[in-house]
This record gives C-alpha cells, sequence and structure tokens, in this order.
C-alpha cells in the first residue's frame, strides 16, 4: 500500500516515539527519523512529549475517530504548504516557529488521522505476549499482527512446539 508520503512518515514517527524507553533522548529520536527540529526542548516541552506519547500509544491499542480527533483538538494545528529547502510543496500542521512539542504533537496527530482515515487497520500493537511495541502496517496486504520478524517467528515456534507435542 502507498501512504501520503506526509502521512506515513509521520505515523511512522508516532510509532518510534511510543516504542521509546522512558530515557531516551527524544532529540536523538527526531533526528535519526528524519525529523529535523530548529532547536533543543526544554524540560517542560520535554515533560509534555513524554505525556503526548502516552496518548499516542492509546491510538495504538484502540485506534478510533473519537481519539484521533481528540489528538488533534488538542494540537495548536495551523495547515498550511511549505516549499521549504527547495523541496516540492507538501503541507506543515504547525507553524516552524511554533515551539518543538507543539510542532511535534501536530504532525504527528495528523499523520495518524491521515493513516486511519486510509485504513484504520494499519495501525497496530504486537500481538506477542509481554511485547508491548506498536507498528505502522506498511505490509502489501495489511495482515501485519508483529511489530518485528522476530516476535513473530517466536508466536510461531511457540505454536509449533505446541502442536508437535499435543
Amino acid at each position: 500500500m502507498h501512504f501520503n508520503p506526509y502521512g506515513g512518515a509521520a505515523a511512522e514517527l508516532a510509532a518510534r516515539l511510543v516504542n521509546a524507553g522512558p530515557d531516551q533522548d527524544l532529540l536523538a529520536l527526531l533526528d535519526a527519523s528524519g525529523y529535523q527540529p530548529l532547536n533543543s526542548p526544554d524540560a517542560e516541552q520535554t515533560a509534555e512529549l513524554r505525556r503526548w506519547i502516552i496518548r499516542l500509544g492509546q491510538v495504538f491499542t484502540a485506534p478510533s475517530v473519537e481519539l484521533l480527533n481528540d489528538l488533534l483538538a488538542a494540537t495548536t494545528s495551523q495547515p498550511y504548504i511549505s516549499t521549504h529547502d527547495g523541496r516540492q510543496p507538501h503541507l506543515h500542521y504547525a507553524r516552524e516557529t511554533a515551539p518543538l512539542d507543539e510542532r511535534v504533537k501536530a504532525y504527528t496527530a495528523a499523520g495518524l488521522a491521515q493513516l486511519f482515515c486510509e485504513d484504520p487497520n494499519r495501525i497496530g500493537r504486537c500481538a506477542r505476549d509481554g511485547c508491548g511495541l506498536v507498528f505502522v502496517d506498511t505490509s502489501r496486504n495489511g495482515r501485519r499482527r508483529f511489530c518485528s520478524t522476530r516476535c513473530s517467528n517466536r508466536v510461531h515456534v511457540a505454536e509449533h512446539r505446541t502442536r508437535r507435542c499435543a
């Protein structure tokens, strides 16, 4: 499935944020994800991003129109078309001068909303007991159940062993 490039990247960033550990450097994660922040978040912005990550996690557990509309309403979204850095026209959902936490919130909420509108079943949480990681399903058939091949293999090997012993 071909996702809207903006929505897909923003939804993927949302998944990376949810999967981040509580001590992970969010600025480094944003940078590694291709999201180029103009400045470092202060302690208050970092705390707000951590609270936002918890809310994003709820979307991956049980995506719904209501939950996504609540996320969108909690942002300071001001959509506009940008052509910065010689790029083709593309949407931004918060002003480049807005604080980092506000920009990330608008970006991830809009990305998950876009993905949900295209196919709500593409937002998921790993089905392996004890894992809890989230993912955006970009597979061709849209039937992904696990965060990684490793989790999938663990479940399938355990099922195979159970069948062999029975």
